[in-house]
């Protein structure tokens, strides 16, 4: 045999070794995870800080109880029963936010607020004492004159409009503030219609209170009270059968009639987050997912059982829209949560295991009185 042909018998190259393609395979695997590291790392560092950062950054983290400053007498928006419960519409939206922050209810204590002390956020302690609270959630409008105070709201959480209650044997029927010229007319001190009545000619004094002014409406010694109408409906509907007694007591009351007034511009609740901008993001962040996630539901039943139930004692006079109000601009939250956070963070609202919803809200609110 020559040894040309020798050499064209020998075997070809069959390229790589199994050996080689794992070692190929094995540095492919590698670059990709320095190269998610490093993604992880830079996103981290400049990117949208996380749910926890923005709890850290507002001194959650480590903190036992969460303070709410709410009011205390005003049916079906934020009342104070015998029972030690405070009920009402805000008192839901309350419970809502603080879940989303970490917060069960058992580990929520609210406390009473005045009108003129919830820009400040100090409200009382049963033994009488001032103190700050971490939020305010009180049936507050929101206004640039607040804004420019120093006030801090979040995203507004519900839209109603100023209206007026008289006495039903009473023959002032007003549709305008102008019809309350020269009229005694009681509201909220501070509040935004203080100085539409004023604007009117009407003879205006605030209260810290509104179960005061409706009282003076009770006893005759005013002629009209005007607030907002989602704050007057629930003096002018009964209590809810099943509810509690309520701490606050009017004597001789007398049936009301609600009046829409054509009032300018919209009442837009919003919560005073005080200064700090990551308990603000926290705070929109919770009301984004009443509007467009899981908590959707909870807002939906807290307006319902409420509001939906005063409005048909209201017929003359829209309680409050039924849908939540849009952010504004400002109001937008962009936080980091990777896939895998996504699927693995239990949402502080979802029941333990073996509970159902209802359940595990009825014992919370059993241990939660002020």
């Amino acid at each position: 045999m020559s040894g040309s042909e020798a050499s064209s018998g020998a075997p070809a190259s069959s390229g790589p070794t199994p050996r080689m393609r794992w070692l190929r395979l094995a540095a492919l695997l590698v670059l990709l995870v320095v190269a998610a590291v490093t993604v992880v790392r830079v996103v981290s560092v400049t990117g949208p800080p996380s749910r926890d950062q923005l709890r850290e950054r507002a001194g959650l983290t480590g903190k036992q109880e969460l303070l709410i400053g709410v009011k205390d007498d005003q049916p079906g928006v934020s009342q104070l029963l015998e029972n030690g419960a405070f009920v009402g519409f805000d008192i839901e939206i309350a419970y809502m936010i603080a879940e989303d922050l970490g917060f069960d209810a058992p580990r929520v204590r609210f406390l009473p607020i005045e009108s003129e002390d919830r820009a400040r956020r100090q409200a009382r302690t049963p033994d009488g004492r001032f103190v700050t609270v971490d939020l305010v959630i009180a049936s507050y409008s929101i206004t640039e004159d607040r804004r420019r105070q120093g006030v801090v709201f979040s995203a507004p959480y519900l839209q109603t409009e100023q209206s007026v209650v008289t006495r039903a044997d009473s023959k002032l029927a007003p549709t305008t503030f102008a019809d309350l010229a020269g009229r005694k007319v009681c509201t909220l001190a501070t509040s935004t219609a203080e100085q539409n009545l004023a604007a009117a000619g009407a003879q205006a004094h605030g209260r810290n209170r509104i179960s005061q002014c409706i009282q003076e409406l009770y006893d005759g010694t005013i002629d009209a009270v005007t607030t907002d109408a989602a704050v007057l409906a629930g003096f002018v509907a009964p209590p809810l059968a099943e509810q509690a007694p309520p701490v606050t007591k009017l004597t001789n009351p007398k049936p009301l009639r609600h009046f829409d007034i054509g009032a300018d511009g919209d009442e837009l609740w919003g919560v005073n987050t005080g200064p700090d901008p990551a308990m603000r993001d926290l705070v929109n962040l919770s009301l984004e997912e009443a509007r467009n996630g899981r908590n959707g539901k909870r807002w939906r039943t807290a307006f319902d059982r409420y509001f939906g139930y005063s409005q048909k004692y209201n017929d003359q006079q829209q309680v409050a829209v039924d849908q939540q109000p849009p952010p504004g601009p400002a109001d937008k939250v962009e936080v980091r949560q990777w896939p895998w956070e996504r699927s693995a963070w239990r949402h502080p609202n979802q029941p333990r295991p073996g509970l159902s919803a209802a359940a595990v809200r009825v014992r919370a609110r059993r241990s939660s009185g002020c």
